[in-house]
């Protein structure tokens, strides 16, 4: 510490004030102290050191701050590759709950703004237009553990000796001034227009000021000025907001409505405040900690719910990108839910793609590993990655900023992600420590990420939630796959090229040359397309990919892979060329191979259905019948057109002994399926056949079923024969009905049965296609007949 040099006073400099007379010296208030104060060595400021260790998890109770903790807050990263340390406290303009809505005036009831959030699928619950003025904070302050010097990141304004840290001073490292106090108070009046009631919140780059405006019906605004009048690069950050939030015209993005200046207090220089619309709602981040204040701590917002809050988002930050801007500090406090609508808010870490000198804005936990800013800079995958990392926390509880910066706990360790593979896969494939192997494209990621949405809902609704796949045609599988008597093979794996031949296929690219052309050639059959595609004068991607598969139906497997390989060359990294080597791998048999790529191709495409249905068939094969199972019931409760799934399960369970969960599974069949009077026949020939025991109830219900089918006469007598016989077996084996039960319009008695089954003999006798059969079937009719005396 150092005497106070002001006349009269005998104080000594502390934090660089006087403890006295609380005046900085007259030496350091100089107006080039910014030039003549110290500097740190080299030509960057070092990376700051937290002084606390960022908290474990977010706290449960209400209103605590999940960003607490000295690196809770943006960070920023210059273009040469230094982690600034701009410490906000993770609320940020919005972050509180009542920042920024469009409300026209300061009316608090107002028409009810619906939005698109749920896509009509999810019920996301309303939260109210918050009244702006119960918003004001009484205490406007920054917290200390938030208080860093603007040029250095030293700690500034802390405690000491039991004395409250100074919220106005100069950096003992550097000499920078810094002020943590609001610029504005009650009764200002800014730009001559704006009329300020108080503060709403503070973040990392300034205070955030709700006001009224004069000139435009009173409505109500919010003003963003600097948090710390020094910090040169929270000027630049801000001139960078205005900039770019005058450019953006998108309903999930927050609206700049004017740029306003206004006399600093103290030192009367003109001091700059974005005019941006008021959205009074809670961010995500406030959701999330109500949501834990009503029940257990390690509660989360559900599922659903979330992924609808991405979606939204999503088409925010793919807009953005379109218009070559990155947001790079994406996390739930920056996205405020008002009523039915989300706004993406507090845009003041947005910079242009190309850009490679302005500071890049990060938050630890949700920001990709320093060493890829510090090699690369931000790019769209860094903000797909933020949104990962905000989508796993708000979904569950997880040590995001400690144990976890950069990964997310293993799968078996979150009961969500055991049940929600496909949202695990998706996670982990948006957060990947390699860049070139996450999400490079918003609408991507959001199509993969409604895929997975299906899917939970399918789940939660015990119904399924179809959809066209914009990258899948539908599977290759149908009643006329299925010959008149071939319904039993439904519950044997199909072979493997017949596996191979019923998974969807690519569609083809709208935009290749050929793509027109090909259409056309829908209705060739394999041995038809192969040389119509090789005479192709220019082969495209598509022509090539077609050729592929016709290959593969046709077992022609060394010309399929070098005509794969020719196509690789053509379009290196695209994810078919491993689709078609994992059905070409399937088809042959090889189900090792064919299994690791159908599930590195479902870690990349976890919303689609077809790499789980591929995956399902090469696990089944593999003797992963658990998984098997499990991938075809995902497939099959999300779409009931995908009905190889169906059989697929059903034949699973029957293999593990499971006879009533196989049936229940056929029994969901929709009556519309052309393969539904094959599932009833399997469903029928699985109640009258296996090693369990069979009650009166189950030939009963056979017998019901088959009445309701509606086969022609051969095939209903054929069906009915099984079930007879079923019977005769079990009554042999003591088995006692009900006296007034019927089987088939007969009594359920072996006198009855027998009867019946020598009259379905002797009709099938008819169809026979040979005397000897005709001949064999009357035989078993007569030793079936009844015992007469005459």
């Amino acid at each position: 510490m150092t005497q106070c040099t002001a006349p009269g006073c005998t104080g000594r400099i502390e934090d660089g004030f006087c403890g006295v007379c609380g005046l900085a010296p007259p030496d350091v208030r100089t107006p080039d102290q910014d030039r003549s104060a110290p500097r740190p060595p080299g030509p960057f400021p070092p990376v700051p050191r937290p002084g606390a260790a960022p908290p474990e998890e977010w706290p449960g109770r209400p209103g605590s701050d999940p960003g607490s903790g000295d690196d809770s807050g943006s960070h920023p990263v210059s273009g040469n590759v230094r982690l600034s340390g701009r410490s906000g406290p993770g609320n940020t303009a919005g972050s509180t709950g009542t920042p920024l809505s469009g409300s026209s005036s300061g009316r608090t009831s107002r028409p009810t703004s619906r939005g698109m959030l749920g896509m009509g699928l999810v019920q996301v619950p309303v939260v109210p237009y918050r009244d702006p003025s119960e918003a004001v904070m009484t205490d406007p302050v920054v917290a200390e553990k938030n208080r860093y010097c603007g040029h250095c990141n030293e700690k500034v304004g802390r405690s000491r000796g039991g004395q409250p840290g100074r919220t106005q001073g100069f950096c003992r490292r550097c000499g920078t001034q810094f002020s943590f106090v609001p610029k504005l108070v009650e009764g200002d009046m800014v730009g001559g227009q704006y009329e300020v009631l108080g503060c709403l919140a503070h973040g990392g780059l300034g205070w955030i000021y709700l006001a009224r405006d004069r000139n435009v019906n009173d409505r109500w605004v919010v003003l963003k000025g600097l948090l710390n009048a020094g910090d040169a690069e929270a000027h630049k950050a801000a001139a960078a907001e205005r900039e770019y939030l005058s450019q953006v015209e998108h309903p999930n993005i927050v609206k700049i409505i004017n740029f306003a200046q206004h006399p600093d207090p103290e030192t009367g220089i003109p001091g700059g405040h974005i005019v941006m619309e008021y959205v009074g709602g809670k961010s995500l981040r406030e959701l999330l900690l109500d949501r834990r204040g009503e029940g257990e701590e390690d509660q989360a917002l559900p599922l659903a719910q979330v992924i609808a809050y991405g979606l939204e988002c999503l088409r925010a930050l793919g807009y953005l990108h379109a218009k070559n801007l990155l947001y790079c500090d994406f996390k739930p406090d920056n996205v405020i839910q008002s009523e039915e609508q989300i706004k993406l808010i507090d845009l003041g870490g947005v910079r242009r793609i190309d850009d490679t000198a302005s500071p890049v804005y990060t938050t630890p936990g949700y920001r990709v590993p320093e060493e890829e800013i510090i090699r690369s800079g931000p790019s769209v995958s860094s903000d797909l990655y933020a949104v990962g990392r905000a989508l796993a926390v708000l979904s569950f509880r997880f040590s995001f900023r400690r144990r976890h910066p950069h990964s997310l706990p293993p799968r078996e360790s979150v009961p969500l992600l055991r049940r929600y593979e496909s949202y695990d896969r998706l996670l982990r494939r948006s957060t990947h420590n390699e860049p070139e192997r996450r999400f490079h494209d918003a609408a991507d990621m959001a199509e993969q990420l409604t895929g997975v949405l299906r899917e939970v809902l399918a789940d939660l609704d015990e119904s399924p939630h179809p959809a066209s796949s914009s990258l899948f045609g539908p599977e290759s599988f149908s009643a006329a796959d299925v010959g008149p008597h071939d319904s039993d093979t439904l519950l044997e794996p199909p072979s493997p090229t017949r596996a191979a031949a019923l998974l969807p296929a690519p569609l083809i690219d709208p935009g290749d040359p050929a793509a027109q052309l090909l259409r056309g050639f829908s209705s060739l059959s394999p041995a038809e397309l192969v040389p119509t595609l090789r005479s192709a004068p220019a082969p495209t991607p598509e022509t090539r990919l077609m050729l592929v598969r016709a290959l593969i139906t046709e077992g022609r497997k060394l010309e399929a892979t070098e005509t794969l390989h020719a196509f690789n060359q053509t379009m290196p990294g695209d994810w078919r060329t491993m689709w078609y080597m994992a059905v070409m791998e399937l088809g042959d048999g090889e189900f090792e191979d064919a299994h690791a790529h159908f599930d590195e191709l479902y870690s990349h495409l976890p919303g689609e259905i077809a790499p789980k249905l591929g995956l399902a068939l090469a696990a089944e094969r593999t003797g992963g019948l658990e998984t098997a199972a499990g991938l075809y019931r995902t497939v099959w409760n999300t779409d009931h057109s995908y009905v190889s799934a169906a059989f697929g399960l059903a034949r699973i369970r029957r293999a593990q002994g499971q006879r009533s969960r196989a049936i229940e599974v056929l029994d969901t069949v929709p009556e519309l399926s052309s393969l539904h009077v094959h599932a009833q026949t399997v469903l029928v020939a699985l109640l009258v056949t296996g090693e369990d025991p069979h009650a009166a109830d189950d030939f009963l219900r056979a017998g019901e079923r088959l009445g309701r089918l509606g086969l022609d006469s051969e095939r209903g007598d054929r069906l009915a024969v099984r079930v007879l016989e079923g019977a005769l077996d079990w009554l042999g084996r003591g088995g006692r009905a009900d006296p007034s039960a019927r089987l088939l319009g007969a009594p359920l008695t072996e006198e009855g049965v027998r009867t019946d089954l020598e009259r379905r003999y002797r009709a099938l006798a008819h169809w026979a296609r040979s005397p000897a059969d005709r001949y064999a079937l009357v035989d078993r009719a007569n030793s079936l007949r009844p015992k007469t005396l005459l």
